[in-house]
């Protein structure tokens, strides 16, 4: 059992809002994390079960009626009928920590709940086990600055060889695959195949399994890069509208992020499309069919796999401390990018990810282009195989990946 960092933030949400929404991708710990935190005070009910879907859709009133509060509701997205009937137990008994839901499903979700549940509900994100929380030290967890005070909170951390990072990247982030690593195969493919099965017919009724498949990964291969709906629409053999409305599905289910451009009106030569990160590196490499650590490693994709494993970790930080990830990037018509920017109290901090042990002042050469943003400018990071934190320059510091 893993301490997860989102435990705190529940446990202060209990107290301060009748409704928590957890949502996340299927498998990744939200019905044990919430169960953790009730401490067995609550009762719980999954939609997961035909029958108590059934009459959550079809007499939401009955329903309530037999499932008294604190209640925990499992995959509430099947049942959207019960918004309402939520918000009038709420309003009624005016008290805080009446119900948490889950839900795999975004799509669904959040228009019944800003329809029903506007002011009344805490809404949290949940991605796999961060590197921290695998360290059994997910309370210790903060979000991720390149800043002194940051920096001087992880430095006790022990350095992790390139290999070890890339098991952690092969394997992914996944609970039931960390507890049992040779189960990692079966996992994967069964995970894909109920998630077939179970929630994207749910959402778009396809059909064409076989061409839903050949999707995901040709997205997974394009981790860590530049979205382009042709590119991919002529490789699955599907129109440019399938694409979007595909894409949009996986992001709803939490197995991808769209990561968007910094927009300013000081210059308009700026790419706007946005980078697509797989948020599990080991679903990722699965679908991309590398049997091992050491194929990945030498792969063709191990720049992309490392820069989206280390772009999760970062998110993860966010995310499960409660706090909005306001992440972009940078790129303009003369190929001039900067990995990651973070805004932060008006101030944008660059990260660059490297795969290297000796990182040099070029790889920093594209921090100078922000300056024309018109923006405050924090301290920047090259996050790379580095043994200690050491300063590049008086703005830049290159930090471990052991840190994160």
């Amino acid at each position: 059992m893993y301490t997860r960092t989102m435990e705190k933030v529940i446990r202060q949400t209990r107290d301060s809002f009748p409704v928590l929404l957890l949502t996340g991708a299927r498998q990744v710990g939200k019905t044990t994390l919430l169960e953790m935190c009730s401490d067995n005070h609550m009762n719980y009910v999954t939609l997961d079960d035909l029958d108590i879907r059934g009459l959550a859709q079809n007499d939401p009133g009955l329903f309530m009626q037999t499932y008294k509060t604190p209640l925990i509701i499992d995959e509430v997205q099947y049942a959207p009928q019960l918004f309402s009937y939520i918000k009038m137990v709420v309003d009624k008994e005016k008290k805080n920590g009446l119900f948490w839901l889950t839900g795999s499903q975004k799509f669904h979700l959040m228009r019944g709940v800003s329809e029903s549940l506007a002011g009344r509900v805490a809404i949290l994100d949940l991605l796999g086990l961060s590197q921290c929380e695998l360290d059994n030290k997910g309370e210790e967890a903060q979000p991720f600055l390149p800043t002194e005070k940051w920096i001087k909170s992880v430095t006790e951390k022990q350095v992790k060889p390139l290999m070890d990072v890339y098991e952690q990247i092969w394997l992914g982030a996944f609970p039931r695959v960390n507890e049992n690593k040779k189960s990692r195969d079966l996992f994967y493919r069964s995970y894909i195949q109920t998630y077939i099965q179970r929630d994207v017919k749910d959402i778009l009724n396809i059909t064409n399994e076989i061409a839903f498949h050949k999707f995901i990964g040709a997205v997974a291969a394009r981790t860590g890069q530049l979205l382009n709906h042709a590119n991919l629409a002529r490789d699955v053999d599907i129109g440019n509208k399938t694409v979007k409305a595909w894409l949009s599905v996986l992001e709803a289910s939490g197995l991808i992020y769209l990561l968007y451009p910094y927009h300013s009106n000081v210059t308009k030569r700026m790419v706007k499309t946005p980078k697509l990160y797989f948020l599990d590196t080991g679903l990722c490499a699965y679908l991309t069919k590398w049997i091992d650590k050491n194929s990945l490693e030498a792969g063709a994709m191990s720049g992309a796999i490392l820069e989206t494993y280390l772009f999760t970790e970062i998110l993860k930080g966010y995310w499960h401390n409660g706090k909005e990830a306001n992440f972009y990037f940078y790129r303009d018509l003369d190929q001039k990018e900067v990995d990651l920017l973070i805004e932060s109290d008006g101030v944008l901090y660059p990260i660059e990810f490297k795969k290297t042990g000796t990182p040099s002042k070029t790889a920093t050469k594209h921090f100078k282009v922000l300056k024309k943003l018109k923006k405050n400018i924090g301290q920047g990071a090259v996050i790379c195989f580095i043994e200690k934190h050491i300063p590049l320059s008086t703005e830049v510091t290159a930090i471990p990946v052991a840190y994160l």
